[in-house]
């Protein structure tokens, strides 16, 4: 089978692994250390039951503002995860890592306030919080990725269908672990897999993105909705003939998105191929020798 030369995120299989594995500035996404941080807001909230109302309620605010944090910085995280592991992306539209260092200094500040910590000291802490939780955990990217020799709107172009599709394959694996099935779990992320290998080809080649077009917005936008109605019917009645069904749409929508994929690989071999044998006869017009010397 033909296929692409160099990259590392070739669609080779390599950059493959579900969302949510990828490592970012040494943090994990879904990891230990992003879910270490729900537990200060924890904390603020039980050692503050015996202050009094007034300061029990600042307390909670800003527990509220640095689970908020929390939770913004492991979206942030994410988000830069798929950024890196594309060739063409967009920047996120929220800075949510900067949103999450800023309400973190807050919520640091809030907290030493109720240990009566006086405004200054407080608002020191909160600075203090805040530009270490930048140190750990960066900001967010804040430049698209563009390819060389490939024009600005055909990446555009690109991009915005990369990121509808992984739109609507994040929403399908959402829908299916909600059912708890370990099987349609599996087979959803297989064809997430075999999805993700044509964005991946799209990505290496934009002049891809006319055949893969339709796959990557029609037939994944009928797979969401297709799937959000099989989990809706699935959950209330256990329905094994939707099951099926849903199976098999599962099946017929990896084959096609796989041999659609191996096409475009060897429509590409095919053009290189092309490319060089025009090449081959141009420097033997120009009385270049391409025979290996000794062979003479």
């Amino acid at each position: 089978m033909a296929k692409r030369f160099g990259g590392k995120y070739s669609p080779d299989g390599q950059n493959s692994a579900p969302r949510g594995t990828v490592t970012v500035s040494g943090v994990k996404t879904g990891g230990l250390a992003l879910k270490l941080l729900y537990l200060p807001p924890i904390l603020l909230a039980f050692t503050s039951l015996n202050n009094g109302a007034a300061t029990l309620l600042i307390a909670l605010i800003g527990a509220g503002i640095l689970t908020l944090a929390a939770w913004l910085l492991g979206e942030g995280v994410e988000a830069e995860a798929a950024y890196n592991a594309r060739k063409i992306a967009r920047r996120p539209a929220v800075p949510r890592k900067m949103m999450a260092s800023a309400l973190t200094g807050l919520g640091v500040a809030i907290a030493a306030y109720t240990g009566d910590s006086g405004t200054i000291a407080a608002l020191l802490y909160g600075v203090v919080a805040a530009g270490l939780h930048v140190a750990t955990f960066g900001t967010d990217p804040m430049r698209d990725k563009r390819m060389e020799g490939v024009d600005t709107f055909q990446q555009d172009r690109v991009a915005k269908v990369v990121d509808e599709a992984e739109t609507y394959l994040d929403v399908m694996k959402s829908q299916i672990e909600g059912l708890r099935d370990r099987r349609l779990t599996e087979e959803v992320s297989a064809f997430q897999t075999t999805a993700r290998k044509m964005i991946r080809t799209v990505e290496e080649d934009p002049r891809d993105l006319t055949g893969a077009r339709k796959f990557l917005g029609v037939y994944l936008m009928g797979a969401r909705d297709a799937t959000i109605k099989f989990v809706d019917l699935y959950s209330r009645n256990k329905d094994e003939d939707a099951r099926a069904s849903y199976e098999a749409l599962l099946t017929d929508l990896n084959d096609n998105f796989a041999a659609r994929t191996d096409k475009m690989l060897l429509d590409d071999r095919s053009d290189m191929d092309v490319e060089i044998n025009v090449l081959r006869d141009r420097l033997q017009r120009e009385g270049v020798s391409l025979k290996p010397r000794g062979n003479d």
